[in-house]
């Protein structure tokens, strides 16, 4: 095989598993969205949110922090925070540390609607993923995905 040759194959190879990572990720989060939805819990964005407020010792979070953590979009942030803050499973603070500055807070029920959503969501990423996967092929997978740049 010439280098022209192996150059087209690697870059064909290349894009099946681009596309393939695309569309399974795609496809696993619709899946696992519909599965806490029909269980009555807001989307997995909303945990998402949830868990990085509960990381924190403060359980506080400056909105750009939550962006950054959770990689969702500045514009989407903003609104996904105003109506998790409106259901009541988090609050809007002035900063203590400059006064100026806002964050979100978790609040007891956030921290029950995390414990509540819990057994759901792994549930179905078990379903969804898990269960199609042997502990060796997650270990190499892992370790494949690794070596790429978050």
């Amino acid at each position: 095989m010439n280098d022209d040759t192996s150059d087209r194959v690697r870059t064909d190879r290349l894009m099946n598993v681009w596309a393939r990572v695309i569309k399974t990720s795609h496809n696993l989060l619709e899946r696992v969205e519909r599965k806490l939805k029909n269980e009555g819990f807001p989307p997995l964005s909303w945990y998402d949110v949830l868990l990085e407020l509960r990381r924190e010792d403060s359980k506080a979070l400056r909105p750009v922090d939550i962006e950054r953590r959770t990689l969702l979009a500045q514009y989407n942030v903003s609104r996904l925070l105003e109506r998790i803050a409106k259901a009541g499973y988090a609050e809007k603070a002035r900063s203590e540390d400059d006064g100026r500055g806002t964050v979100v807070k978790l609040t007891a029920s956030g921290e029950q609607l995390l414990d509540a959503m819990w057994p759901v969501y792994r549930s179905a990423v078990e379903n969804e993923l898990g269960q199609h996967l042997t502990e060796e092929e997650m270990k190499l997978i892992l370790e494949a995905l690794k070596k790429i740049p978050e």
